[in-house]
């Protein structure tokens, strides 16, 4: 594996040094031992700060495994389980028809609350009381279980709030309680992040783009009503220190080698933790829904709280991988036929492509498939 290292290594490299990314960080587990962990370029464009290890990069939804992944931990501990209903632990949530609505509807896109008011700020996003109660009093899209659709913002604070109530913790003390400190990995892998701990971040940047990337996307396409314009993510959201400091579990903020650690911790053990047992995690990595999507219009397979599929590949065709891609590039995942875990931060935020991540996905792969 020393030979997968150096392979990735020099694409980092080559991506930086062509212009094509700006700062990256690659990280590789196979059966619970770190056998890459490869950093390229800077971390802060204006300063020439470089990239290390160390670096956490606010990653858009790569962060909704790391939120997904908060649950598993309590539904181990029994706190509650993936057929609670949601208004059981939440009493406001069961209105409109959303009264049957549970933990693995909410863990699936399924509860058909995807939507968010057209007028909606990213100041209000911070606003965790404003957001949980608009997602409460909602009417749903379609009854809870009936459909999937992504709940592209949504997903952090139905979810979050779920752990919330059964805890009475904000989701990232539980995240920093349940996985990030047992891991060792507490400045490394976070939801919200302390102000004081904001100037080891990454800075981003955005990416040139084809304005016509996006197609002719109508006025009342769903995606546009789940993540309306002015809350879409971008370079300068990412950078905002308010929303960094926030908790909002749709998105998170991570090292490479945090994330996969993770991950590698739901595959098996890792440094004597393991985050769930083997039956949970073959519950959880299992195809939950496979319908199409009511909010991207594309199949898209989905487990509990993670999507199904290895990115860049027919998601038929790798079932076993399951994770989450964020917007910008950056994504996460877990195999659970290689044992494989795997994670990309990038600091160049595109949004309407993933190709660095989806290159080094597939060296990794050939070279486990090869050893």
């Amino acid at each position: 594996m020393s030979d997968l290292q150096k392979h990735v290594q020099t694409v980092l490299d080559e991506l930086t040094e062509s212009g094509a990314e700006t700062g990256l960080q690659a990280a590789v587990y196979v059966d619970g031992e770190l056998v890459v962990d490869a950093v390229s370029g800077v971390a802060d464009p204006e300063t020439g700060r470089p990239v290390t290890s160390d670096t956490p990069f606010w990653s858009a939804s790569t962060g909704k495994g790391v939120t997904a992944t908060v649950v598993h931990t309590l539904v181990e501990k029994g706190l509650f389980d993936y057929d609670t209903r949601i208004a059981e632990l939440w009493p406001e949530f069961g209105v409109h028809g959303k009264e049957n609505a549970t933990v693995a509807h909410a863990l699936t896109h399924s509860a058909g609350v995807p939507g968010l008011p057209g007028d909606i700020t990213p100041d209000d996003l911070t606003d965790w009381d404003k957001m949980t109660s608009i997602v409460a009093s909602a009417e749903p899209w379609w009854e809870p279980g009936t459909q999937t659709g992504y709940h592209a913002v949504t997903f952090g604070y139905l979810v979050g709030e779920i752990v919330r109530r059964a805890t009475g913790k904000p989701i990232s003390q539980v995240l920093l309680e349940e996985v990030s400190t047992p891991l060792g990995i507490s400045k490394e892998l976070y939801l919200g992040v302390p102000q004081a701990e904001q100037g080891l971040l990454a800075r981003l940047e955005d990416a040139p783009i084809d304005p016509a990337a996006f197609g002719d996307m109508p006025e009342d396409f769903p995606l546009l009503k789940a993540a309306p314009p002015a809350i879409m993510p971008s370079a300068s959201y990412g950078n905002r220190s308010d929303i960094l400091a926030s908790d909002i579990p749709a998105g998170g903020t991570m090292t490479a080698r945090g994330v996969a650690k993770m991950y590698a911790a739901l595959l098996g053990e890792v440094d004597g933790v393991r985050l769930v047992s083997q039956e949970r995690l073959e519950q959880i990595s299992a195809v939950a829904v496979d319908d199409l999507d009511q909010v991207v219009f594309a199949p898209s397979p989905k487990g509990l709280g993670y999507f199904l599929g290895r990115p860049g590949s027919d998601p038929q065709q790798t079932l076993n991988v399951f994770g989450a891609q964020g917007m910008g590039g950056s994504g996460a995942y877990a195999d659970t036929r290689t044992k494989v875990a795997f994670a990309l931060t990038k600091n160049r935020f595109n949004p309407t492509e993933a190709s660095a991540f989806e290159r080094v996905s597939e060296i990794v792969t050939q070279a486990v498939a090869g050893a």
